[in-house]
Protein backbone atom coordinates (compact mmCIF):
# COMPACT_ATOMS: atom_id res chain seq x y z
CA UNK A 1 0.00 0.00 0.00
CA UNK A 2 1.11 3.54 -0.66
CA UNK A 3 -0.05 6.99 0.36
CA UNK A 4 1.05 10.25 -1.28
CA UNK A 5 0.01 13.86 -0.92
CA UNK A 6 1.31 16.56 -3.21
CA UNK A 7 0.99 20.25 -3.91
CA UNK A 8 -0.78 21.41 -7.06
CA UNK A 9 1.45 22.29 -9.99
CA UNK A 10 0.71 26.03 -9.72
CA UNK A 11 2.02 26.00 -6.12
CA UNK A 12 5.23 24.27 -7.15
CA UNK A 13 5.73 26.90 -9.85
CA UNK A 14 4.96 29.76 -7.42
CA UNK A 15 7.47 28.32 -4.92
CA UNK A 16 10.16 28.30 -7.59
CA UNK A 17 9.59 32.02 -8.15
CA UNK A 18 9.83 33.10 -4.51
CA UNK A 19 12.71 35.35 -3.51
CA UNK A 20 15.58 33.68 -1.65
CA UNK A 21 14.60 35.53 1.52
CA UNK A 22 11.50 37.25 2.83
CA UNK A 23 12.98 39.32 5.66
CA UNK A 24 9.77 40.68 7.19
CA UNK A 25 6.88 38.80 8.70
CA UNK A 26 4.50 40.86 6.58
CA UNK A 27 6.27 39.68 3.41
CA UNK A 28 5.98 36.06 4.53
CA UNK A 29 2.30 36.44 5.42
CA UNK A 30 1.55 38.18 2.12
CA UNK A 31 2.94 35.14 0.27
CA UNK A 32 0.90 32.74 2.43
CA UNK A 33 -2.28 34.76 1.87
CA UNK A 34 -1.58 34.83 -1.88
CA UNK A 35 -1.28 31.03 -1.89
CA UNK A 36 -4.53 30.71 0.10
CA UNK A 37 -6.36 32.79 -2.51
CA UNK A 38 -4.83 30.97 -5.47
CA UNK A 39 -5.70 27.61 -3.94
CA UNK A 40 -9.44 28.20 -3.97
CA UNK A 41 -9.40 30.24 -7.19
CA UNK A 42 -7.55 27.41 -8.97
CA UNK A 43 -10.04 24.93 -7.42
CA UNK A 44 -7.20 22.90 -5.88
CA UNK A 45 -8.38 23.10 -2.25
CA UNK A 46 -9.77 25.31 0.48
CA UNK A 47 -8.69 28.91 1.22
CA UNK A 48 -5.82 27.91 3.49
CA UNK A 49 -2.04 28.09 3.17
CA UNK A 50 0.99 27.91 5.42
CA UNK A 51 4.71 28.45 5.01
CA UNK A 52 7.81 27.30 6.83
CA UNK A 53 10.59 29.88 6.87
CA UNK A 54 13.86 30.29 8.69
CA UNK A 55 12.66 32.69 11.37
CA UNK A 56 15.77 34.87 11.52
CA UNK A 57 16.69 35.07 7.82
CA UNK A 58 13.30 34.70 6.15
CA UNK A 59 14.60 31.96 3.87
CA UNK A 60 11.58 29.95 2.65
CA UNK A 61 11.59 26.18 3.01
CA UNK A 62 8.14 25.51 1.57
CA UNK A 63 4.70 27.07 1.23
CA UNK A 64 1.88 24.55 1.21
CA UNK A 65 -1.86 24.67 0.72
CA UNK A 66 -4.97 22.78 1.78
CA UNK A 67 -5.50 19.62 -0.31
CA UNK A 68 -8.39 17.91 1.53
CA UNK A 69 -10.98 17.58 -1.24
CA UNK A 70 -8.70 16.88 -4.24
CA UNK A 71 -6.66 14.36 -2.21
CA UNK A 72 -9.67 12.69 -0.56
CA UNK A 73 -7.83 13.12 2.74
CA UNK A 74 -9.35 14.98 5.68
CA UNK A 75 -5.93 15.53 7.27
CA UNK A 76 -4.44 17.28 4.21
CA UNK A 77 -4.80 20.71 5.82
CA UNK A 78 -2.34 23.43 4.84
CA UNK A 79 -0.36 23.19 8.08
CA UNK A 80 -0.04 19.40 7.91
CA UNK A 81 0.97 19.54 4.25
CA UNK A 82 3.52 22.29 4.89
CA UNK A 83 5.08 20.84 8.04
CA UNK A 84 5.30 17.39 6.44
CA UNK A 85 6.91 18.75 3.28
CA UNK A 86 9.37 20.86 5.32
CA UNK A 87 10.38 17.82 7.37
CA UNK A 88 10.82 15.79 4.18
CA UNK A 89 12.85 18.56 2.47
CA UNK A 90 15.06 19.06 5.54
CA UNK A 91 15.38 15.33 6.25
CA UNK A 92 14.15 15.46 9.84
CA UNK A 93 11.06 14.73 11.91
CA UNK A 94 12.01 17.56 14.33
CA UNK A 95 12.09 21.09 12.94
CA UNK A 96 13.56 22.27 16.23
CA UNK A 97 16.37 19.75 16.46
CA UNK A 98 19.95 20.47 17.50
CA UNK A 99 22.02 22.55 15.10
CA UNK A 100 19.01 23.68 13.08
CA UNK A 101 17.97 27.28 12.57
CA UNK A 102 14.77 28.37 14.29
CA UNK A 103 11.92 27.64 11.90
CA UNK A 104 8.71 29.66 11.79
CA UNK A 105 5.32 28.50 10.57
CA UNK A 106 3.23 31.29 9.02
CA UNK A 107 -0.48 30.53 8.57
CA UNK A 108 -3.39 32.55 7.19
CA UNK A 109 -5.47 31.93 10.37
CA UNK A 110 -5.33 30.15 13.72
CA UNK A 111 -4.73 26.43 13.21
CA UNK A 112 -7.69 24.11 13.69
CA UNK A 113 -7.61 21.57 16.50
CA UNK A 114 -5.80 18.96 14.37
CA UNK A 115 -3.24 21.40 12.98
CA UNK A 116 -2.62 22.86 16.42
CA UNK A 117 -1.39 19.42 17.47
CA UNK A 118 0.74 19.17 14.34
CA UNK A 119 2.34 22.53 15.16
CA UNK A 120 3.25 21.42 18.68
CA UNK A 121 4.74 18.10 17.57
CA UNK A 122 6.60 19.47 14.54
CA UNK A 123 9.42 21.10 16.51
CA UNK A 124 8.67 24.51 14.98
CA UNK A 125 10.01 27.39 17.12
CA UNK A 126 7.64 30.17 16.05
CA UNK A 127 4.03 30.42 14.90
CA UNK A 128 2.71 33.55 13.19
CA UNK A 129 -0.94 33.80 12.17
CA UNK A 130 -3.15 36.35 10.42
CA UNK A 131 -5.82 36.15 13.12
CA UNK A 132 -7.39 34.02 15.81
CA UNK A 133 -10.92 35.35 16.16
CA UNK A 134 -14.25 33.94 15.00
CA UNK A 135 -14.08 35.48 11.52
CA UNK A 136 -13.00 32.34 9.67
CA UNK A 137 -15.83 30.17 11.00
CA UNK A 138 -18.40 32.96 10.85
CA UNK A 139 -17.62 33.97 7.27
CA UNK A 140 -16.96 30.56 5.70
CA UNK A 141 -18.80 28.03 7.85
CA UNK A 142 -15.72 25.83 8.35
CA UNK A 143 -15.66 23.97 11.68
CA UNK A 144 -12.24 24.45 13.30
CA UNK A 145 -12.96 22.15 16.24
CA UNK A 146 -12.64 22.56 19.99
CA UNK A 147 -9.30 24.29 20.48
CA UNK A 148 -7.75 24.17 23.97
CA UNK A 149 -8.87 27.28 25.93
CA UNK A 150 -5.26 28.06 26.89
CA UNK A 151 -3.79 27.25 23.47
CA UNK A 152 -1.50 30.29 23.42
CA UNK A 153 -0.02 29.46 26.84
CA UNK A 154 0.51 25.86 25.74
CA UNK A 155 2.57 27.10 22.80
CA UNK A 156 4.72 29.22 25.13
CA UNK A 157 5.11 26.27 27.51
CA UNK A 158 6.63 24.31 24.64
CA UNK A 159 9.01 27.08 23.57
CA UNK A 160 7.01 28.19 20.54
CA UNK A 161 6.95 31.97 20.03
CA UNK A 162 3.54 33.23 18.97
CA UNK A 163 2.57 36.23 16.85
CA UNK A 164 -1.07 37.09 16.08
CA UNK A 165 -2.83 39.57 13.78
CA UNK A 166 -0.43 39.82 10.84
CA UNK A 167 -2.25 41.21 7.76
CA UNK A 168 -5.59 40.24 9.28
CA UNK A 169 -7.74 42.29 6.90
CA UNK A 170 -6.10 40.73 3.86
CA UNK A 171 -6.72 37.20 5.18
CA UNK A 172 -10.36 38.00 5.99
CA UNK A 173 -10.87 39.32 2.45
CA UNK A 174 -9.84 35.91 1.07
CA UNK A 175 -12.39 34.21 3.36
CA UNK A 176 -15.11 36.61 2.19
CA UNK A 177 -14.25 35.97 -1.46
CA UNK A 178 -14.21 32.22 -0.84
CA UNK A 179 -17.66 32.38 0.80
CA UNK A 180 -19.00 34.46 -2.09
CA UNK A 181 -17.67 31.90 -4.59
CA UNK A 182 -20.04 29.21 -3.32
CA UNK A 183 -17.17 26.71 -3.08
CA UNK A 184 -17.59 23.56 -1.01
CA UNK A 185 -17.23 23.80 2.77
CA UNK A 186 -16.23 20.26 3.71
CA UNK A 187 -17.01 19.81 7.40
CA UNK A 188 -17.61 16.19 8.36
CA UNK A 189 -21.38 15.87 8.59
CA UNK A 190 -21.40 19.68 8.22
CA UNK A 191 -20.34 20.07 11.84
CA UNK A 192 -23.48 18.38 13.24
Amino acid sequence: MDFTLSLPEWAVEEMANLPSTLPTLEERMAIVIRFSRLNFEQKTGGPFAAGVFERDTGKPVVVGVNRVVPSHCSSAHAEVMTLSLAQHILGTHDLGGPGMPAYQLVVNWRPCVMCYGAVIWSGIRSLAIAGSGPELETITGFDEGPIHPEWQQELARRGIDFIDNVLTDEAVKVFRDFAASGALVYNARQGD
